[in-house]
Order: C-alpha cells, then sequence, then structure tokens
C-alpha cells in the first residue's frame, strides 16, 4: 500500500518501476526535493502532497498495472480519454493525487522529453526539472522556492552530469521558441527580484542572482532561428503561453460497489 510519506512513496514508486523494467521519472517538487538539499531550508522549504512523474506511452499498461497493483485508483473517465498523453490516479486513503505524463510535458508550454527520459534513474535531468518550473506563467510560490533551491544547490554547465543544469540545451530550446523564451526570461527576472524574499543570506542571494544573469546571458547569445525571429516581430500582442485548467486535487472515480466495499472492510 501507499506510504503516508510522499517524498518516500514517489522513491519507492520509482524503485519498484526500475524493478520492473518501466521507465518512469519524477518531476514536480519532490524531484525538486531529492536533488536540492537547499529544498529543507525553513525559507525554502514547503509541502509536498501530489506526486508527478513522466513515463513512455508505449509503456502505458504496465504503468497503469504498478499503479492499480499499488493500491492507487485510477481516474477513470480521464484516463479513458486523455491516457494517450497523461494519466492520473489517485491514493484515496492518503488523499494524494498522482499525475503521470507520458512522453510530452505540457503546460503553459510543450515539451517532448521522450530522449531524455533515460539520462537519469530517478528524475528528469536538472535543466529539464528546471524548464518545468520556469515556464509557468502565472508563477507561484512554489516555483520561486524550488528554483531558488536549484540555483543554491547546482552550477551551470553545458552537459547533463547529475550536479550540473545543462544550460546549452535550455538556451537551444529556447533559441528555436520565441514564447518559450519570453516567459523563461520573465520569471528569471521575477525570482531574481524576489531573492531576498526567500533567501536571508546576502552571499547566497549574491551567488543565485549570478547563475541567473549568466543564465540570462546564455539565452540572450544563442542563435535564433528563423521561426523565433518571425513570432518575436507579433511579440506579446498575441498570448504566448496556455492557462492549464485548474482541476480537483483527489477524485475517486471507482465504481460505487467498490468504494462500499473498502469503506466496510475499513470499518472492521
Amino acid at each position: 500500500m501507499p506510504e503516508k510519506d510522499p517524498v518516500q512513496e514517489a522513491e519507492r514508486l520509482v524503485a519498484e518501476a526500475n524493478k520492473r523494467g518501466i521507465i518512469l521519472r519524477l518531476l514536480g517538487g519532490i524531484a525538486f526535493r531529492l536533488r536540492c538539499p537547499s529544498t529543507l531550508k525553513e525559507s525554502l522549504k514547503r509541502n509536498y502532497v501530489d506526486i508527478d512523474f513522466i513515463g513512455t506511452r508505449k509503456q502505458r499498461k504496465e504503468i497503469q498495472n504498478l499503479f492499480t497493483e499499488g493500491g492507487y485508483a485510477p481516474r477513470t473517465t480521464f484516463n479513458t480519454m486523455q491516457g494517450f498523453r497523461r494519466l492520473i490516479f489517485n491514493d484515496i486513503a492518503n488523499e494524494r493525487r498522482v499525475d503521470i505524463f507520458l512522453n510530452e510535458f505540457e503546460m503553459c508550454h510543450k515539451f517532448d522529453f521522450t530522449d531524455r527520459l533515460k539520462l537519469d534513474t530517478l528524475t528528469l535531468p536538472l535543466a529539464d526539472l528546471l524548464l518545468t518550473k520556469l515556464q509557468v506563467y502565472e508563477i507561484t510560490e512554489r516555483e520561486y522556492r524550488d528554483v531558488i533551491a536549484m540555483f543554491t544547490d547546482h552550477d551551470l554547465g553545458a552537459s547533463d552530469d547529475p550536479n550540473h543544469i545543462n544550460v546549452k540545451y535550455i538556451a537551444k530550446l529556447c533559441g528555436d521558441d520565441w514564447g518559450l523564451w519570453r516567459t523563461i526570461t520573465l520569471n528569471l527576472e521575477r525570482i531574481s527580484s524576489a531573492l531576498p524574499n526567500y533567501v536571508p543570506s546576502s552571499d547566497v542571494q549574491a551567488t543565485v542572482k549570478s547563475k541567473i544573469d549568466s543564465l540570462w546571458k546564455t539565452l540572450e547569445t544563442e542563435p535564433k532561428s528563423f521561426r523565433w525571429k518571425v513570432r518575436a516581430r507579433v511579440g506579446e500582442k498575441v498570448k504566448w503561453y496556455e492557462l492549464p485548467e485548474a482541476d480537483r486535487e483527489v477524485v475517486d472515480s471507482r465504481p460505487h460497489n467498490e468504494r462500499i466495499i473498502e469503506k466496510s472492510s475499513t470499518s472492521k
């Protein structure tokens, strides 16, 4: 059955997936918690409720079996209609929701992570984790804390080794997509300005700001594609991002008789 602690449960699920030969990688807040020690600092600490994964579309059936056998209830209607791109399961007892993206991560912007899933055995690479936060147009406290923790703990680099953020990879994506470039540069401005609210130490503030400035410079100097230049002419006159629809966190969509059976057995 699912562990009560979401971080422990996330690690358990990845370990079980690896045993079964299933590619399942963490993203979201728990991925940052496992890759960035600074998430434990009081000023950057936050609660973790949901667990987010990404896997492969061709292993959809194996992923579904992993969760149903592990005590999770599927979001039946959603999984039937949207299961080619995303699955949702619920841990009813712990009031926890699990999202599993398949190949592509799509929120305010869309990323195809198919070729990135085998670069690590626990989470997406650091650069991809950072992208999933910086792509949020209506950025929240969660994104501020996670991004600052990553810049605090990891240096910039040009490869996907476990301890460096591959800024060349990020720059290449932004050099081909004006919309992504605009959202990321906008969020880098926001985070840089908000640093004193999250980082008490002036030395750490300076370190994080230096990395933000360095990433910004890399984005600016990256050659831009023809597509980027054409879209840049339009600029902010046309919306360049999507806003995901709000959804209920936990929905028990199992048949009514199954819920009655579970309630009856729990009360004994």
